[in-house]
């Protein structure tokens, strides 16, 4: 470390300070820190009563100040702007009334101090010439290490009209800031009005901003000593004790998601110190916000310091006291009750430092509260207005709901309405046009959601602004009483819809980082939405947006984050959201047909600003979830949620686009909460946490091999003579198990890089080289292929083939290889590709003469034929089975894993299912790998004979046999919980003796099982055995009752 130091560029003030025993102390007071706990301060870390000693910060003495104040007044007096008598006067002032320490006459130049003094002094001039005698002084001076800012302001007033010199700082310093580049803040309002007398009521306010310079720029991530971590400016101007309080608060923001808040009463002082830490660059825009923030209560700071560590923890630390000179001043509660609520409001700042409505806050027009209200009801209505109209009920009416294909065609014109939409920006205008009805709303909502903390009264809290609570019908009333215009109506009235669904809410919880609302979704509407939702979670945060979507209590799936390469992209994904999380939802309920999770999904999309803040967005999302699901009696939550719902909520999830690499932290984080389901809370996490890596052990794979194997088994053909083709490769988790577990005869490949074909067979062992090592087919030995072989990367152009033809462009033709028509092979399985690669326009080019180019697909990669295209091959004698039957191995691996979670006790857990450090792979995870292989296999043989049998005896296409087959089995699963059936403890010991892993039941036993999983899971379980085995065996026309009957 202490090389590390050594070879350290050197801060020069900070050199000339070091071992200075006569700095002179500053009038400002220091800090020494005595344990206090206020009535259950709802930050949960206490408040202290510090006393005045020494002080909180000492600037390092200037000892050329005398020698620069008289090169100033050189400098002045030659400028001839100020009159001679009074240039010592002005100089005088500049140093020694403003608060500006030291550091700051030594960093800058005589003429830039003489600039500022001149342009101060001409400012008190200005005023003179003014009708309103209003002085005004706005000085800034920006550069690339370094910047000043001086202002003059009413302190208590955010003053919208003005520079703004704190959202310029904020934007171009503070959150402009990368891992190199950090800045650190002092700011200093001046005691006295800038003309000195009692009439004027603005100061002077000093923004200071310099570079940072670490001890050690790249600590570990958790270190929190401040002898490595610090900036050596601070570490020089910090007094033990400041340093003492940084480094206890430092030590809690490192061990948490969110921010922590800590308060200081200042003995003998009127004024109350306020620190708040967080990750860097997690809460942009707090600095400014916070200013908005005491404002609204008629506090003002006297000074405020924004400190940066190189582990990445930000502090900001503000010294607040009431803003007497206020108008209004005797309408805002005592200083006590306004810090108390601005304590408890930091937590929502921190969730959206700016939101959407920020101005009217800023402004004093409506609160913190009712402002963050009206911004998450602003992104509910950009996502739930009715906006399809009576043209699209019509077409509905008209088609066959129940047909795959019109289903399909519906779902393409359902987004293509969407297009043609209110804009977020219109919506933002309709609400920001009547603030009195957001009040209202807001107080409909908070009547409901808002709980205090225990040990206040309500009379002890300064209220939000807000008006007599009015009922839902009252405020349907005032709505179309206020509003004439349609559209406005039915913006605002989503406000009432966004109340009446909510059952829950983090809103009000103090530890929050994100705002979460669990929603009832019955208030969508059926047409759009057929299948009913079980449950719906909204996220908003600083970084994104994001929901969650299930379709039944016990429900499994994957959550992903989606980026946007622009603006007009992100329009487009936010457009889209929800129904793709709803799409994909409803399609992982019918892929999890038998087992007993039904359909889920996770979507979060990325502001457009912050494309590079996925990490931190889904550590938001997950947390605040986390919030709705845990007992208020949690560690980190004081607050208690109003909770309308019940009953106890568990969700399962999964990793799916850019949060692979994440889970592992949710599993973790959901064990440091003390959640009891953190063992079962994600699947696909990492070994050593007890997962089952799909890619690892070919889950996915397994289930799409029986379906190829069926195929041959059924048509009698011999693997070795069947062409394959296949798109996704040798890179891939699908495609590089494909190619190890295949036994054809492989004569094309395409992937990322281009296209590999070989009319007389791709090389086997080289193909498996490829797969091993994970890599594309870039990498494979040309020296292998036959005189009839080629290989066509996409960055190739012009390139001839052996029969003659000229390739112009190799991304194209990689794009549409798979639609050539050629004699290349039987077989087609893709298992990587765009959704949608083929669909109803481009299908014709696979059918020649009404017959099929391709004799079997089987579908492993998601949506890559549209459900039209499918029927399409399928009448043209393609054998097809879709995605949602052969690729469902994944989801039963995911099942297992979460049930083995379940049914071990943590301590069980960490000896059978987690691999150890050395490691070491437990002999039980071994053999249950083993049977989760083994059960995908007969869960996809039983589905496959299933669809055939039907095929056969109805001739509808396999394509529609395999959602039928999922409702079917869907709809029974649901009726026989439903039904006397699980309370028989006979039967239902049996059921899960049939149901249960044999390994679980030897390694735990049947009771042990029974007791530790939630009664929930194992009616489900109960559920989706008996309805898959009824349904696989005596197909999906029996009605349930023919289930009795037997």
């Amino acid at each position: 470390m202490a090389d590390v130091e050594n070879n350290l560029p050197k801060h020069r003030l900070v050199e000339k300070a070091i071992g200075t025993p006569e700095r002179k102390p500053s009038p400002l007071p220091s800090h020494i820190s005595v344990p206090f706990r206020h009535n259950g301060n709802g930050n949960g870390n206490g408040q202290r009563t510090l006393r005045s000693a020494t002080i909180g910060y000492t600037a390092p003495e200037f000892k050329g100040k005398k020698a620069q104040m008289a090169q100033v007044k050189e400098k002045i007096a030659s400028a001839s702007w100020i009159p001679t008598p009074l240039i010592e006067e002005q100089i005088s002032w500049f140093y020694s009334e403003l608060g500006i320490d030291d550091v700051y006459f030594e960093l800058e130049t005589v003429e830039a101090i003489a600039s500022h003094i001149t342009s101060l002094y001409a400012a008190k001039v200005a005023a003179f010439a003014r009708a309103d005698r209003k002085q005004e002084i706005r000085l800034d001076m920006e550069a690339g290490d370094h910047a000043i800012y001086i202002d003059t302001s009413e302190p208590g007033v955010t003053n919208v009209g003005g520079p703004r010199y704190e959202h310029r700082l904020e934007s171009k310093y503070l959150d402009n800031s990368d891992i190199n580049t950090v800045f650190r803040v002092e700011t200093f309002r001046s005691p006295s009005s800038l003309s000195g007398t009692v009439t004027s009521k603005s100061t002077l306010r000093c923004y200071f901003v310099y570079q940072c310079q670490f001890v050690d720029a790249r600590p570990a991530p958790d270190e929190t000593r401040l002898e490595y971590i610090s900036d050596r400016m601070f570490l020089t101007k910090a007094t033990q004790n400041t340093k003492q309080i940084y480094e206890e608060i430092i030590k809690l923001a490192v061990a948490r998601t969110g921010p922590v808040i800590e308060v200081f009463d200042i003995e003998n002082s009127q004024e109350k110190r306020v620190v708040v830490a967080f990750r860097r660059k997690t809460a942009q825009g707090m600095f400014s916000a916070l200013s908005d923030l005491y404002h609204y209560y008629g506090v003002t700071s006297s000074r405020k310091y924004v400190e940066q560590f190189s582990n990445g923890i930000c502090v900001m630390c503000v010294y607040l006291k009431p803003a007497t000179t206020l108008a209004n001043a005797s309408k805002f509660p005592p200083l006590e009750q306004s810090i108390h609520q601005i304590t408890k409001e930091i937590s929502l700042l921190y969730c959206i430092p700016q939101n959407k409505f920020q101005s009217l806050f800023a402004l004093g027009t409506l609160s913190l509260q009712e402002t963050i209200y009206g911004h998450c009801v602003w992104v509910f209505v950009q996502h739930f207005l009715n906006r399809l109209g009576s043209e699209y009920a019509s077409l509905v009416s008209a088609l066959d709901p129940k047909n795959s294909g019109h289903a399909e065609v519906l779902s393409k014109i359902k987004r293509r309405l969407r297009t043609e939409t209110f804009t977020a920006d219109y919506i933002y205008e309709i609400i920001n046009s009547h603030p009195q009805l957001v009040r209202r709303l807001y107080t409909s909502f908070a009547s409901v959601h808002l709980r205090l903390a225990e040990g206040y009264e309500a009379e002890a809290v300064p209220p939000t602004p807000s008006a007599q609570v009015l009922s839902d019908n009252e405020l349907k009333e005032l709505i179309s009483k206020t509003l004439t215009d349609e559209n406005e109506r039915l913006v605002m009235s989503a406000f009432r819809t966004f109340n009446n669904a909510l059952l829950k809410t983090n809103f009000y919880t103090p530890t929050k980082v994100a705002l979460s609302f669990r929603f009832e979704p019955s208030f969508l509407p059926v047409i759009e939405y057929p299948q009913p939702l079980y449950g719906m979670f909204l996220v908003i945060s600083s970084e994104s947006r994001g929901f969650h979507l299930r379709f039944r209590d016990i429900a499994r799936g994957g959550i992903r984050i989606v980026k946007s390469r622009n603006r007009e992209a992100y329009s487009i994904n936010a457009r889209s959201m929800f129904d793709e999380n709803y799409g994909l939802a409803n399609t992982q309920q019918r892929k999890n047909k038998d087992i007993p999770e039904g359909g889920s999904k996770g979507v979060i999309l990325l502001d457009p600003s912050k494309q590079d803040k996925g990490s931190v967005a889904f550590e938001k999302y997950i947390d605040s979830i986390m919030d709705l699901l845990l007992p208020a009696e949690t560690p980190g939550i004081k607050n208690p949620i109003v909770d309308l719902y019940g009953k106890e909520e568990i969700l399962f999830m999964g990793p799916d686009e850019n949060t692979a690499d994440l889970v592992d932290w949710a599993t973790e984080h959901a064990k440091e909460r003390g959640a009891p389901w953190w063992k079962s809370f994600f699947t696909g996490k990492s070994p050593r946490l007890g997962g089952i890596p799909h890619d690892t052990y070919g889950m996915t794979t397994l289930s799409v091999r029986e379906y190829v194997k069926g195929i041959y088994r059924k048509k009698e053909l011999d693997p070795s003579k069947v062409r394959k083709m296949q798109t996704g490769g040798p890179d891939g988790d699908l495609g590089s198990n494909e190619i190890l577990l295949s036994n054809e005869k492989y004569t094309a490949i395409s992937d990322g890089s281009g296209v590999l074909v070989d009319p007389e067979g791709l090389n086997k062992e080289e193909l498996i080289r490829l797969a091993r090592r994970r890599v594309m087919i870039s990498q494979y030995d040309t020296s292998k292929l036959s005189k009839k072989g080629y290989r066509v990367l996409v960055d190739d152009v012009n390139v001839k083939l052996p029969d003659g033809e000229v390739i112009s462009n190799g991304t194209t033709f990689r794009n549409t290889f798979f639609l050539r028509q050629n004699d290349l092979f039987d077989c087609f399985v893709p298992c990587g590709g765009r959704p949608e690669s083929i669909d109803l326009s481009s299908v014709n080019k696979l059918i020649v003469k009404g017959k099929t180019t391709i004799p079997y697909i089987v579908e492993g990669a998601n949506l890559f034929i549209t459900q039209d295209a499918k029927i399409r091959l399928e009448e043209a004698g393609c054998i097809l089975f879709k995605d949602a039957s052969a690729n469902k191995g994944g989801v039963t691996s995911s099942s297992l894993e979460v049930l083995a979670s379940l049914s071990f006790d943590d301590q069980g857990f960490l000896e059978n299912m987690c691999v150890g450090k050395n490691g070491q792979t437990p002999a039980f995870y071994t053999a249950y790998v083993k049977d989760v292989q083994e059960k995908i296999k007969e869960n996809a043989r039983l589905e496959f004979e299933a669809i055939w049998r039907e095929h056969k005896q109805t001739k509808i296409p396999r394509s529609t046999l395999s959602d039928t087959l999922s409702v079917a089995i869907t709809k029974l699963d649901e009726e026989l919980q439903k039904t006397e059936l699980w309370e028989d403890e006979k039967l239902r010991r049996s059921v899960l003796k049939d149901a249960l892993p044999k390994l679980l039941l030897e390694k735990i036993g049947l009771d042990l099982i029974i007791e530790r999983v939630p009664d929930n899971y194992l009616r489900a379980i109960f559920g989706s055995y008996l309805a898959s085995r009824f349904v696989y065996e005596f197909g999906s026309s029996p009605s349930q009752f023919a289930f009795f009957d037997l």
